[in-house]
This record gives C-alpha cells, structure tokens and sequence, in this order.
C-alpha cells in the first residue's frame, strides 16, 4: 500500500501553484484607514465582500470618522447597510465598536490580537484579517469558509473548529508565506475552488498533486 501523504508533503506541492496562479496578498475589502478596514471587516460575517463594498462608501460619507459612527442612529445606520446580511445587528456592533475605540483606545484601532477582540464583531478571523492588513504584521491566517473546504479538500487539516484549522496551517506552513497564503487560498476558493459547481478536472491543485503521484 502507498504510503499516505503529510500535510506538509501535501503543502509543498500546492504552494508552488497557488502563488504562482493566485497573486492575491492583500484583503478584498476597500478601506483607507484601520477603521475603515475593521468596520468594513465587522460588516462582512456572512456576507460578500462585493456586498460589504457596496455599503461602505456612503456610509463612511455619512460618518468618516469613530466619532461619528459612534454618536451615530443605529436605525440611520442600519438603512444604509440594509443591503447586507443581518444588518440591523450589525449596525449595533459597528456603532459600539466605534465608540470603544474612541473611549478606551482613544480613537486607535488597537494591532493586538487580543485587544482588539475586545471590539464587537471581532474574532480570531476578523483580528487577524485586520491587523494583517492595517498594520502589516504577520499575526496568521484568517480562517474562512473558503479555507475551512481548502483544507478538508486536500487534507491539510481534519478539525472543524477555525482555531483549531488555523493552528495546523501554522504548523505546516512558513510563518513568511503565512499572510500571501491565506490570500491565495482566498482567491482559490473564490475561482476554482467553489462548493458548487466545482471541477475537480479544471482544478490546478488536483492536478499538480496527481502529477506527483505518477
């Protein structure tokens, strides 16, 4: 029987692929500040990125600064972000959210991870998205649902926890390619690798790993 591969043996194959096909190395997301980019980030759970582009602009015109948001109406909030998933929920989280880091960050989105998890809305994924992008500091690799099937997908991974995923990834992958990784698989998931409609046979991982098997 052939031996089984590692995780690691299977991310030497793919990475070569990935970083050349996929050149994504940065979020998404349209932003100009920290803020804007944790705003933007706290409006994107369950909800496309497209989506959350959509909104933003007038909202940022509406409050371009924490302060504003912050003394803000959640109900005038909510109707400009009304086009994105549970928007009334998270009009009330981007409002607190600003006013937190008015009050106890004095107008500064925090670039510590822990910290800034203090902000409703943000998570391990969006802490990471955040201050990877904002602050340029490589902290880790957002866990999304794109990744979360990259890694069932071609086996890197076989927990179901995104901490637990992101733990393994780190593991098994060079803390330098850790930020250009996860936006490669991004950007995989975004083309190639959908849930619906995939084709293993057009897909240019299974084809790299099923040429080293030969």
């Amino acid at each position: 029987m052939k031996k089984q591969r590692t995780p690691e043996e299977i991310w030497k194959i793919i990475w070569p692929v990935l970083r050349s096909k996929y050149k994504r190395t940065a979020t998404f997301l349209n932003y100009r500040n920290p803020w804007e980019l944790t705003i933007a980030v706290i409006l994107s759970a369950q909800t496309t990125d497209d989506g959350v582009n959509k909104v933003t602009p007038a909202l940022f015109e509406k409050y371009p600064t924490p302060e504003k948001l912050g003394s803000g109406n959640v109900s005038d909030i909510a109707k400009i972000i009304r086009t994105i998933g549970y928007f009334n929920a998270k009009a009330k989280y981007i409002k607190h959210a600003s006013k937190i880091v008015c009050d106890d960050f004095r107008g500064v989105v925090p670039d510590d991870p822990e910290t800034i998890q203090k902000l409703p809305g943000v998570g391990r994924k969006s802490a990471v998205a955040i201050i990877s992008n904002a602050y340029n500091k490589n902290i880790g690799i957002p866990v999304d649902t794109h990744v979360i099937r990259f890694v069932h997908r071609f086996r890197l991974s076989n927990k179901r926890d995104p901490s637990k995923i992101e733990r393994d990834l780190l593991e098994i992958i060079p803390k330098k390619d850790w930020k250009r990784a996860g936006y490669a698989i991004k950007e995989y998931g975004r083309k190639e690798g959908k849930a619906r409609g995939y084709d293993q046979g057009a897909d240019p991982i299974w084809r790299a790993l099923n040429r080293e098997k030969k």
